[in-house]
């Protein structure tokens, strides 16, 4: 068979396995696994013969998987996300929400803002937006409803803010990222920073106008606090401060590599929380056990992905496509748009890691044959995810936002809230791709 076609065909039966609700790894996995016996049984000429497809096939299958999974950058996954479910059990996350509720209790739509901010700050430790819609979801939803917010902008706020653990460093999907295409995680942490920072204060302005425009949307409350009371609000949020001062500072200070700087935060996570008394062993129990579930949930999307980056690899065809793309004349931009619209498309299917790692073996070699930084093109990507976390029909944020919220809250009304921040969101990734100095300003300094 002709190793174009069969990446070809081996594409289409992926997306038609997604299409029938296959699990990604599976679907992955399976078609990788299938398109490489078919490759080298066709490999000693035109005669289709077994025989010369089930060993190499085979020796893949075992050899693989298992460097994959032990290679060393592979460990900060569940690092970081146990640092995230960690920081949440012992409260240390959500100690950052409670202290901007008290500061912003006088502002218009102050406790919206604050749950943006928290969402963050939740960000800034865990790197992972599902986590921090699910856990600010469970506190801050149902006290903005309380207090009279529209139940759209209550919900819509928490489920955008989430979306910043994609973006704000350290995260996961760069992690990922950076796995697949040998780039560096620092530079790519580094490379997030302002663009987050640009989210979360447009995210801020947004829920400002929404305010302005919609006074009924959030009432003012009544409640004045101390200037005490805001001080010592203050103080409880040091061990998320000093968590991500060991992150970013001492990764960017050269202390720690950044899987160390995952495992040194976690240990230290754990610490705070015991000896804070808010940690027992049944919550951390409860943390590692959730740790092991998702790490293997995307250890299997990887392993899969990996396989099938092998096969698209042996048949050649995303050279094809920049070969033929070139010879057609169609520029970089005509390239850019219809990598986006592809995203924007995938993401109303799909989950963020599922998506970033089918694309990449396609999407990458389109990258380097024009000449583009990937560095920047990651941050472009993970915006691109980041909006898919929001977007109908799947909307991933909103769902887990939905499955926290109370009944009488329906998820038209969450898909209306977000819909406010989806035109900022897209204004922001207009930036990021027509600006790329805006993602490479800080890596390019330091470096």
């Amino acid at each position: 068979m002709d190793p174009i076609l069969l990446g070809s065909f081996s594409l289409a039966a992926v997306l038609l396995l997604l299409a029938l609700r296959v699990p990604i790894a599976f679907a992955l996995g399976f078609v990788a696994s299938f398109g490489l016996f078919l490759f080298y049984a066709s490999s000693t000429g035109d005669e289709f013969n077994p025989g010369y497809g089930f060993t190499p096939m085979l020796s893949l299958l075992s050899s693989t998987p298992y460097e994959f999974i032990h290679n060393y950058p592979m460990s900060m996954i569940p690092l970081f996300i146990g640092l995230g479910h960690v920081s949440y059990r012992a409260g240390i996350t959500t100690d950052v929400y409670y202290a901007l509720r008290i500061w912003f209790a006088r502002v218009p739509g102050g406790l919206a803002m604050a749950s943006i901010i928290g969402c963050g700050g939740f960000s800034a430790i865990t790197g992972s937006s599902v986590a921090c819609a699910s856990a600010m979801g469970r506190i801050a939803v149902p006290e903005m409803l309380r207090y009279g917010y529209h139940p759209g902008l209550a919900t819509g706020a928490v489920a955008m803010g989430g979306t910043l653990g994609s973006l704000i460093p350290p995260s996961i999907l760069f992690v990922i990222y950076a796995i697949f295409t040998e780039q560096s995680v620092k530079i790519l942490f580094l490379a997030g920073i302002l663009p987050g920072v640009l989210s979360l204060a447009g995210y801020l302005l947004t829920t400002a106008i929404w305010v302005i425009l919609k006074p009924d949307a959030a009432p003012m409350t009544d409640i004045v606090f101390e200037r005490r009371e805001k001080l010592h609000s203050l103080v409880k949020i040091w061990p998320a401060l000093l968590l991500f001062v060991v992150v970013i500072g001492g990764i960017y200070g050269g202390l720690f590599t950044p899987t160390e700087a995952a495992a040194v935060s976690l240990a230290l996570a754990v610490l705070i929380g015991v000896v804070r008394g808010r940690l027992d062993f049944s919550a951390l129990a409860a943390s590692l056990r959730e740790t092991v579930l998702q790490t293997s949930m995307i250890f299997m999307i990887a392993v899969g992905a990996k396989l099938f980056v092998v096969l698209i690899s042996l048949t050649q065809i995303a050279p094809a496509l920049l070969t033929w793309l070139q010879s057609a004349d169609v520029s970089i931009q005509f390239v850019l748009f219809s990598i986006v619209v592809l995203y924007f498309v995938l993401g109303m299917f799909l989950d963020s890691i599922g998506i970033l790692v089918l694309t990449l073996p396609f999407t990458i070699p389109l990258i380097q044959g024009y000449g583009l930084d990937l560095i920047w093109f990651g941050v472009v990507v993970v915006k691109l995810l980041e909006i898919g976390l929001i977007t109908p029909p799947i909307g991933l944020n909103v769902f887990v936002i939905k499955s926290v919220s109370p009944e009488s809250v329906s998820l038209g009304a969450i898909f209306q809230g977000v819909s406010w921040f989806l035109i900022l969101d897209l204004v922001i990734l207009m930036i990021i791709l027509f600006v790329p100095e805006l993602s490479l300003l800080i890596p390019g300094s330091i470096s």
